[in-house]
């Protein structure tokens, strides 16, 4: 259990795989009851890596800030390893969504919108072409290039992470997502995800659960796309056999399975997020020597 007051969650948003949903529904939600501040990282021209000098003053910046900690950062960065620089690395936590799941939420997003800006007009508002449209043309906005964007992230900044369908940076995204993060969560068992970091990180997300269970349809799903149409058999056929897609893929399901093995063990093999925060821990003490301290 993790309960430092002066530490700091940075949460790696990647777009369309509920991050918006999971800020806004339990971090910006909970922040005055648990007494914690909520700090966006807004990167400019919506760039999701940083030079080597901003990296070393952002993590300056975040270390060093103590009036502003506890901390939630949350932004569309790509993984920063704090201990290049000499630094411990913050608590990462992440959401990852089936690929091309995410991209078909994305490309009929940038037309239809969404149900948390409504009213907002976006890049491609007004042409409805859909996506098995877009991929008999080879249009550019379902170019499977599009998808190569949750390994980016999870890799980080080095100069291999961002080249399409890079082996490398598959590898470098599993090892990171083993060795620097807390908890990986897939959006489709976000309410899993909630359950479990309330059991770890209780000073952030005590109460999380149960607020979570409370809110509306429409808050519980932020930044649902309005339309979507599933792609027929010809644009299934054609994605499954590209290899940007199962690169993101093999990713996806090894993020899922070493979720689904957590998530299976804190709840004692019942898959009920409520167990989690019922259960007794699953070790105790013994056989303490001197079975009371010492007197001076």
């Amino acid at each position: 259990m993790i309960s430092l007051n002066r530490t700091s969650i940075l949460v790696v948003n990647v777009p369309k795989t509920g991050s918006t949903t999971f800020t806004n529904a339990v971090a910006y939600d909970l922040f005055k009851v648990n007494d914690f501040h909520v700090i966006h990282l807004n990167m400019t021209k919506n760039r999701q890596v940083m030079s080597l000098t901003d990296q070393g003053e952002f993590i300056r910046n975040i270390t060093s800030w103590t009036e502003r900690k506890p901390a939630f950062y949350h932004g569309h960065v790509a993984f920063i390893d704090f201990t290049r620089f000499g630094y411990p690395n913050p608590i990462y936590i992440n959401i990852l969504r089936e690929p091309l799941q995410r991209l078909l939420s994305h490309y009929y997003f940038l037309r239809f919108g969404d149900n948390y800006r409504i009213g907002l007009k976006r890049s491609r508002a007004g042409n409805n072409e859909s996506f098995d449209d877009c991929v008999l043309r080879g249009g550019r906005d379902c170019d499977m290039k599009q998808m190569w964007l949750q390994i980016p992230y999870f890799c980080g900044h080095h100069h291999f992470c961002t080249v399409v369908g890079s082996r490398l940076a598959l590898e470098q995204a599993k090892r990171n997502l083993i060795d620097k993060y807390l908890l990986v969560g897939i959006s489709e068992q976000l309410r899993d995800f909630i359950a479990v970091l309330e059991r770890l990180v209780p000073r952030f997300f005590r109460g999380a659960l149960s607020h979570f269970d409370g809110l509306s349809e429409n808050r519980a799903h932020l930044r649902n796309t309005k339309q979507k149409f599933p792609p027929n058999d010809h644009t299934l056929s054609v994605i499954r056999r590209n290899e940007v897609y199962q690169l993101e893929k093999e990713f996806y399901d090894f993020a899922k399975e070493e979720f689904m093995a957590i998530f299976k063990k804190v709840t004692n093999g019942t898959l009920d997020a409520l167990e989690i925060l019922r259960l007794k821990s699953q070790y105790h003490y013994e056989k303490i020597k001197p079975e009371r301290p010492q007197l001076p």
